[in-house]
Formats: C-alpha cells, structure tokens, sequence
C-alpha cells in the first residue's frame, strides 16, 4: 500500500512521457531536487519513499545530463507498473477553463496556505487587488502560484510577469501580453481591460530604482480598469501608498502546517523542535541539514551564515560569491567559477528558471550583506575582466556592472561606449547602467546622455530631471525642446530649438536644422495631403548653409538633403524632380549603393498610388523588396510605403506587416522611433481587433518622436471611432 508521498512521486513522474527514458538531456523536475520542488517537501524527505519505490520496481533511476546543469545528474522515471499505480490512486484532475500568458511557475504542493490562497482568490474574484508581501523565501511566488491556478480552473485569464533588476513597465507589459511590447500606459491600460482577467507581477521589488517608477505607474492605472492584480513583493515594498491595492503579509507556517515539509520518518519531537526554530518559514527548513546547529527562534539569516555557508566547499562559496554579485541570472556556463552549483544546487540554495540561475534571494542577500564588509570590490574586478573578454550587448551590461561596482576608475567616455552596445538590445538595462554610472561619477557628459536615454523612452519626468542637471546652453535647449514637444507645448519647443540651433557649432546646427527638417516631413498622417507642406520644407533644405563645413561633412550632408528632396518631389507628385534628384544621388554614391533600388521602389508605388494601372507591377516590385529586405528599418518602411500606396492592402502585405518585430527597430535613433509610431498606426489600420490599444500606443510615440501634427491627427480619428 503506497503511502501519499510515495503516490505524490509517481504521479508528478507519470507526467513526463517514456521517451525521456533513453534521452541524453532532461528537465530538472525528475531530478531528485526538482521532484523535492515540486512536492515542497526537503530533499531528504525524498530517499526513503524513492528507495522503496524503485525496490517495487515502480520507478527506476539513471544518471543523465540534467539541463542547465553542470554534470550528470540521478534522475527517476517512472515504470510502466508506477503509472498504473500513478492512475488508479490520483484524483482525476480538474480540466482548466482559463487560459494563462506569460511565465507562470509550475504547480508545485502547497502546505499550510490554503487559507490564504482562498482568502486572495475569493478577493480578486469580488474585484479586489492585493499587495503580497513578505520576507524572502516565504512561499510567495508559490502562494501566488496557487491563487492564479485557482482561478484558471474557474476560467479566468491570468497574466503573469515576473520582474528583474532590468524590468520596466514595457517589458512587464510584454510578458503580459505574450508579443509585442506595448510601451505606453494607455495602450497597456485598454488591451488588459476585460473581466475574470488577473495581471500578476513577481518579485516586484527586484526591478531598479530607475524604473520602478513607470511600473507603479501602469500597476495603478490597470488596478482601475476591470482587470484585477497580484502584485508580490518583499521588504522594502517598492510602492510604498500605491492606490487601488489592498495589503496582505505573508508570515511563516504554523508548526504543525509546516512539519510536512520535513522527513516523514523524523520524530515529531525533532521536527517541531526545527520548525519552530525556523519560525516555520519554508526556505529556511528547505536549508536546514541535521549536523546544524538550530537558531533562536527569529533568527534564520543568522543561521544562513553562520549554518549554511560554514559548510559549503571553496568552490561552492566561490560559486556563490558570483552569483550573488551578479546583477542578473546567469547561466552557469558563463560563470567564472562554475564548479561550486552543483553543490550549492545540492544544499537547495539555488532557483532556477530554465536554463538561468540565482541564489534564493534570501540567500543571496544575506551573502551580499556580508561580502560588503570586504571583498566584493575584488570579485567585481576579476569578473568585470571576464566579461570584457567577450562580445555582444549582455556582455557589456555585465561587464559595466561590475566595472562601476570595483572601485575602478570608469570614464564618461567609456561607459558611453558601453550604453551605446548595450541599448541595441535593452534600453532599460541601458537606463540603468547609467544611472548606476552617475551615481558613482556625476560628469556633465553623463547627464547628457542620461537625459536623451530618457527622452527616446518616452520618460519626461525622468528626462527633466536629467536636463536640470546640464549646464545652460545650445545642447540643453535642444533637449529641452524634445521635452516641450513631449509635453505637447509646441510653441516653447520651437522656439527653444530655434534659439539652440543658432548658437551650436557649424557642424552640429547643420545636423539639428536637417533633424528638424526630416522630423517636419515625417510628421503626417498617411493618406493626408502634404504637398503644401513639401514646399514649405524644400525651402528650408535649399536654405540650409553647406559653406561652413568642412569638405567631407559638406558631402554627406548634401547626399541626406538630396535623399530629403527626393521624398519632397514624391510627396508633391513632381516625378520630374525627383528623378532629376535620384541622378543627383547616384552621381554621389554610385551606381551600387544599396539605396538607389529603395528610392526606385517609391517613386514606382508613388506612381501606382497616382495611376492604378501600375500599383500591381509596383506592389510585386514591393513584396520582392521586402521580402529580401535584411535591414529592419528600410523592411518597415518599404511595406509602410505599400500600405499607404493601396486602398485595399493584399493579404501577403498584411501578413508581412503583422509579422514584422518592431522591437527590431533602436529607440536610440529618430528615424527608428518614427517608425515604431508608424507601425502600431499601421498596426490599428489593418487589425480592428486590436485598432484601440494600438492607436494609443501610436499617439503617444508620435508625440514622444516630435511628430505633434500626426499624433492629433490620429487623436481625432481615435476620437470618431469610438
């Protein structure tokens, strides 16, 4: 007769499928700690009911390469007398009605919480929102876990994110939505308003300072909506009076809840005697070895230093070392000192999501504390060396981190080297590297950049606070001017930029004059008649002064005015012009260069949007240019421009517009950020479905790139659909 535990292993086995038998990589939840995870039991509570269960030949083991692990691994199956075993002793699971998006964590068994779990799940069912607080290690996420599987059986929508040091409220929203980052609060707002919707954010106070405000932020505005949310955090809440929210602490399991945690064959004398020792806090037990000295009751992080890491390895407190220095998740292969995870694996230390690792962060804080009173700046240094020695833009992240933590000598003209890597692939780590940076050496070059970081991200507050700090001047008034437009004060934007660029240097007023210009064309609607406008502003390019510059800059910059005076002529339908142009720009760059064909491809829809009979020859010369199209921003543009050339898009053209990731395209640059707006118009024109959300999300890019016309253009149109 099995007894509940040994039934528990053979139905979590019976869930993976007989092909892992003979597999050479398999997941962590057969493992020995994987099973003990998911049964929320101490690993040693294992041994007894796995030896029996493999001596009545219902489960079998092997060693195999368990995946994200350092070595080979003992890990169990299930035989096929286990799962008969498996199906005659489990309760039929109920079938979930909901549906859940983003990185919910595996079920695993929950002792002690039901109540809890019910009181939440009944809260949020009335409409309510919570705040789950409580100290690391304490079962949240799991408490959290539960709830949200609570109401998936009852057929609700959860969407849960779970946050990072690097988390902003966009990158939230993506794990949320399951795609596409929105960015803006409105958009975010209307695409999670529906009823039996739950949004849950994990380990809320792990995102940085420098972004959790924009969480905050979106957390308030969706808590007014008909969505509800769960929002768990530890000490110190990093929402301190957020409204809308209602606070519940977490607090250890009481003794006899918590006495299934531990091994079954100890004597309930012994085990009370640790439970209470450990105020009944899960990790704590999770940690506990027999050959330790038991705390005062209230004293687990004393007990994690002076128990836990005294028996750990060289190797094992080296691994630890750097994974608590480590501003992110690591995999272990990028370590510098691997060898010790396992054994820190081993002593239930770690958590794993996938293939990344981290120290439960109850352990992993308590290491910090202590590594601060001498020799982290060392550690740092060693792996800031590390990660300098390899490429791309998490290297540079990394490798900044521990710079600036070392006590190093880091110049503004280093750590400006290292953000322009670093926000190809990540603005928000970028934002708070440089914060990071400031922190440690406030140069007036920092603030500059600081503040256009801020600017492309849409943050005014944030970006005001950046630009008070720049010295008064040309450079400051340009920023400032993005910021008037920003906030919709047009008119103190245009003549801040006007009074900045006539007090820049040659070269950099001629690059601001054609910004402003190129800014000035790209701010329309499509479909709206810019001819009036063409003129106007192939006076200003005419009026631009070339004499001043140097002979190479006066080359360039006539080479951008021509590609401006193409799409001027265009836009006025004068193809006269703007082939006289086209064999301007071809004198300059020669007959290869790659933007000739992407000039041809306009002039051709230009023509087709004019006259029907050539849109057919011209949308195929289109989908060809697209489909070999390997640069993100001319691909967007070359279907934004089919788009606007047809009244009824093919499917083939929708379907290219819809796949298309516009998180391919840089914040960093204008002309990226422009078409970002464009794409989520686009977005809303083609999809009525999601037309809301999207429109919203346009409107407040288009405002934050300068385009002031377009964004109340597309404010009325939104305005008359609904």
């Amino acid at each position: 007769m099995l007894n509940q535990r040994q039934l528990a292993i053979l139905v979590h086995l019976s869930g993976f499928g007989r092909d892992l038998e003979e597999s050479w990589d398999v997941p962590r939840a057969i493992s020995l700690a994987g099973i003990a995870e998911h049964l929320g039991v101490v690993r040693s509570a294992l041994h007894p009911p796995l030896k029996s269960l493999e001596a009545e030949r219902l489960v079998s083991s092997r060693s195999a390469h368990v995946v994200g692990a350092p070595r080979r691994r003992k890990v169990f199956h299930v035989t096929d007398s286990g799962r008969e075993e498996a199906r005659a002793g489990a309760k039929k699971p109920r079938k979930s009605k909901g549906r859940s998006v983003g990185p919910v964590p595996d079920a695993t068994k929950l002792h002690g919480r039901d109540d809890i779990v019910s009181r939440i799940s009944s809260g949020l069912s009335g409409g309510s929102s919570y705040l789950l607080e409580g100290l690391p290690g304490i079962g949240k996420t799991s408490v959290a876990t539960a709830v949200s599987r609570t109401l998936l059986d009852d057929g609700w929508l959860v969407r849960w994110a779970t946050c990072q040091t690097d988390s902003d409220s966009a990158s939230v929203a993506r794990m949320w939505l399951g795609g596409r980052a929105l960015t803006s609060k409105e958009a975010i707002v209307t695409r999670v308003d529906s009823k039996k919707t739950l949004l849950v954010l994990d380990e809320a106070q792990q995102s940085s300072e420098r972004l959790v405000a924009g969480i905050r932020e979106v957390l308030e505005a969706c808590s007014e909506t008909s969505a509800v949310i769960l929002a768990v955090t530890r000490a110190p809440n990093p929402f301190p009076d957020i409204s809308g929210f209602e606070s519940i602490r977490l607090e250890g399991l009481e003794t006899d809840l918590a006495r299934e945690i531990l091994p079954q064959e100890m004597s309930d004398e012994e085990a009370i005697e640790v439970v209470e020792a450990m105020d009944g806090h899960p990790l704590a037990l999770n940690l506990w070895s027999p050959d330790d000295e038991l705390p005062g009751a209230g004293a687990v992080m004393e007990y994690v230093e002076e128990q836990v890491f005294l028996r750990l390895s060289q190797s094992g407190a080296s691994s630890l070392d750097e994974l608590s220095l480590a501003p992110l998740p690591l995999e272990v292969e990028e370590m510098l000192e691997p060898g010790g995870t396992e054994e820190l694996d081993e002593s239930a230390i770690l958590r794993w999501a996938g293939t990344l690792v981290e120290p439960h962060h109850l352990v992993r804080n308590v290491r910090r504390a202590s590594l601060m009173g001498g020799g982290a700046e060392e550690i740092h240094s060693k792996l800031a060396e590390m990660w300098s020695k390899r490429t791309g833009s998490r290297a540079r992240r990394m490798e900044a981190h521990h710079r600036l933590e070392s006590g190093m000598s880091v110049g503004a003209e280093w750590v400006a080297k290292s953000i322009s890597e670093i926000v190809t692939e990540d603005s928000a780590a970028a934002a708070v590297v440089l914060q990071q940076a400031i922190s440690m050496n406030p140069e007036a070059e920092l603030f500059e950049l600081a503040s256009d970081l801020a600017l492309e991200r849409g943050e005014s507050k944030i970006a005001s606070e950046y630009i008070e700090s720049m010295e008064d001047g040309p450079r400051k008034n340009l920023r400032m001017a993005r910021l008037a437009r920003m906030e919709g004060d047009w008119g103190r934007a245009d003549e801040l930029e006007a009074s900045a660029i006539s007090g820049l240097e040659p070269a950099e007023r001629v690059r601001a004059e054609i910004s402003s210009l190129v800014r000035l064309h790209d701010d329309r609607l499509p479909g709206s008649d810019s001819r009036a406008d063409a003129k106007a502003l192939l006076a200003g390019a005419d009026s631009v002064r070339l004499s001043d510059l140097e002979e190479g800059d006066r080359e360039l910059t006539g080479l951008v005015l021509d590609l401006l005076r193409h799409s001027l002529a265009l836009d006025s339908g004068d193809l006269e012009e703007a082939s006289r142009t086209r064999d301007s720009i071809e004198r300059r760059t020669g007959t290869e260069d790659p933007r000739l064909p992407f000039l041809d491809l306009r002039s051709r829809l230009s023509a087709g949007a004019e006259a029907e009979d050539f849109l057919d020859e011209a949308l195929e010369a289109a989908r060809s240019h697209i489909d070999s199209s390997t640069d993100p921003l001319e691909r967007i543009r070359a279907i934004h421009m089919s788009l606007e050339a047809c009244s009824k898009p093919p499917n083939w053209l929708i379907e290219a517009h819809s796949s298309f990731d516009p998180d391919s395209l840089r914040d960093s640059l204008a002309s990226h950020r422009r078409a970002k707006a464009y794409f989520w118009y686009w977005r809303g024109a083609t999809s009525g479905e999601d037309r809301l959300s999207s429109w919203k999300e346009s409107i407040v890019r288009l405002r934050s790139a300068g385009c002031r016309r377009a964004a109340r253009e597309l404010t009325q149109r939104l305005s008359r659909e609904l």
